[in-house]
């Protein structure tokens, strides 16, 4: 766990309460003794990838979805649509 001194941790404050804020908990010191250690508050996890998982479905053919309107276009055998 990191321990900073007090000087620094006045500096440094809103840094190092998004890193507490991210589960990185850290000791003030003030003349090498430590004072207070600093944790993220239960229930006030960050936000995690895969919240939604099971709540949305992607197609198996997603990444060809349109690919034959993409060619065509490219290959000037069609226009976009007007907007």
């Amino acid at each position: 766990m990191k321990t900073v001194n007090l000087h620094e941790a006045k500096t440094h404050l809103s840094k190092l309460v998004d890193a507490a804020s991210k589960g990185e908990a850290f000791v003030i010191a003030k003349a090498g003794k430590p004072l207070v250690k600093v944790v993220m508050l239960e229930g006030h996890e960050p936000k995690r990838l895969g919240f939604l998982e099971g709540k949305a479905h992607v197609p198996e053919d997603f990444d060809d979805m349109g690919a034959v309107e993409v060619e065509a276009l490219f290959a000037g055998h069609g226009e976009l649509p007007s907007a």
